[in-house]
């Protein structure tokens, strides 16, 4: 068994910690800007190491973890979970952003109207009994 790399590149890492699903994915991440090491923006050849604090956003969330340890190989989530510890003040904001989420409203879009929602809706615009869009004087 070899021993853990003493560096590794960060979107290696990323992908390695499983923030991201796939090493292109956060290859690209990076390049855009959504990572930041010891509050630089980063390349995705920079390279990380132990006591390193990464600030990735992920979605609308900004997560800021500090890197404990490196690791060559991807394992499951327990594993990755060893690979760094989560500043108290990004939980803090994670956790409030999650309430946030969950109180918010559900989103009004997937539902197809009625026919009655229609009528109501002909109703209000003034299409009246008029059934085209032309402009007709009958």
């Amino acid at each position: 068994m070899s021993a853990p790399p003493e560096r590794l590149r960060i979107d290696k890492w990323l992908w390695v910690a499983r923030f991201y699903r796939t090493r292109t994915l956060a290859t690209a991440e990076v390049d855009r800007g959504r990572a930041l090491v010891n509050g630089a923006e980063v390349k995705p050849s920079r390279e990380v190491r132990p006591g390193d604090l990464v600030a990735v956003r992920i979605g609308p969330v900004i997560r800021t973890v500090q890197v404990t340890a490196l690791s060559e190989r991807r394992g499951g989530a327990s594993d990755a979970a060893l690979l760094y510890t989560e500043t108290p003040e990004s939980v803090a904001t994670r956790e409030a952003a999650a309430e946030l989420r969950r109180l918010a409203p559900a989103p009004d879009g997937g539902a197809r109207p009625t026919k009655r929602d229609r009528r109501d809706t002909e109703r209000v615009r003034g299409w009246g009994s008029r059934w085209s869009a032309s402009i007709d004087d009958d």
